[in-house]
């Protein structure tokens, strides 16, 4: 797995160098319009119904931040991350935040990156409520000293509601039982008086913080089904993920049964398969299968459409079965 992320990194870095650039030199229009830009419309009327993680009240729907840092997870179509970063201007990312919150989705996650950190301090400037679940890069070890000092900068210099431990960190230090240092992780942030969850791929990360009894608030975990014709063959499932083929949930069926054990809110993540699986498709299955939360990677023209549908699987579960009871 750490030579998958570590090539997912490298191919990152390499593709978004020319990109970044143009950004910066090719679109000064667009971050000329984000200096501009007005203040954010009022939410809809029509809002999402809400979760309780923590403190904080989280609207069923949240935004993703991989598509605002333009992080498409685009299996082998390279292109598409440098189009996505020229796509997401800095004008359009604070377009993106207004329309959510236009749109009844009260709450984003993403991790750390400082151009999307940047702007979303801005459109709270301008005038924005969306609320901010942020997991801080920084390397997890015996110190804390550099997640600590990421976890600060988040809370108190930028304004972050919430915390949660990358799964990046959270899935090898569960492999190699080190689920201690995510409990001190997660306590770091807890200190500051913020709600804070566990992030991951890896199902063994959840088990081994319910059997440690972990302080979190809350998990991001993962989960869609391999019903989609990308999705790997069952001899191809060799890691929690894989860029291709293209997989972040390994074991759905798994996830959702242990996950019916677990007392704390769950928001599902990676639920379209980086866009492989339908929001239609996607939405339904995460909540009939007991997710309390979906996160959704959106471009701006996608927002409303996802909104609705979201709203639809909700109402539609009212008179279903729930594989799971509601956490939030």
């Amino acid at each position: 797995m750490a030579q998958d992320l570590n090539r997912r990194q490298f191919i990152k870095g390499s593709l978004l160098a020319s990109a970044t650039g143009a950004l910066a030199a090719g679109v000064g229009a667009g971050k000329a319009a984000a200096e501009d830009a007005p203040k954010p419309p009022p939410a809809a009327a029509n809002a999402l119904p809400l979760g309780k993680i923590g403190k904080l009240q989280v609207s069923r729907v949240l935004l993703g931040g991989n598509l605002l840092s333009h992080y498409t997870h685009s299996r082998d179509l390279n292109y598409v991350y440098a189009l996505a970063a020229h796509y997401n201007t800095e004008a359009k990312i604070l377009e993106t935040l207004a329309i959510a919150e236009q749109n009844g989705i009260n709450t984003m996650s993403m991790h750390n990156p400082d151009l999307p950190m940047k702007l979303l301090m801005q459109h709270r400037k301008q005038g924005g409520k969306i609320q901010w679940i942020i997991c801080p890069t920084a390397n997890i070890d015996a110190s804390m000293k550099d997640h600590e000092f990421q976890v600060k900068v988040l809370v108190q210099d930028q304004g972050a509601d919430a915390i949660y431990i990358w799964g990046v960190r959270s899935d090898p230090l569960a492999a190699s039982g080190q689920v201690g240092l995510i409990a001190k992780a997660v306590e770091a942030a807890k200190k500051l008086n913020v709600p804070c969850g566990v992030g991951c791929h890896d199902l063994k990360v959840v088990v081994e913080c319910e059997k440690a009894q972990v302080p979190c608030d809350f998990y991001i975990k993962t989960f869609h089904h391999h019903n989609y014709p990308s999705a790997p063959r069952p001899d191809q499932v060799k890691a929690p993920l894989s860029e291709v083929p293209g997989y972040w949930c390994s074991d759905p069926k798994g996830t959702a049964e242990f996950m019916k054990t677990v007392e704390k809110p769950w928001i599902a993540f990676k639920t379209m398969a980086a866009g492989a699986i339908p929001p239609e498709k996607a939405i339904k299955y995460c909540f009939e299968n007991g997710a309390d939360h979906v996160l959704l990677g959106m471009f701006d023209f996608e927002i409303a459409h996802d909104a609705k549908v979201a709203k639809k699987a909700l109402d539609d579960l009212k008179d279903a079965t729930r594989a799971r009871a509601w956490r939030s």
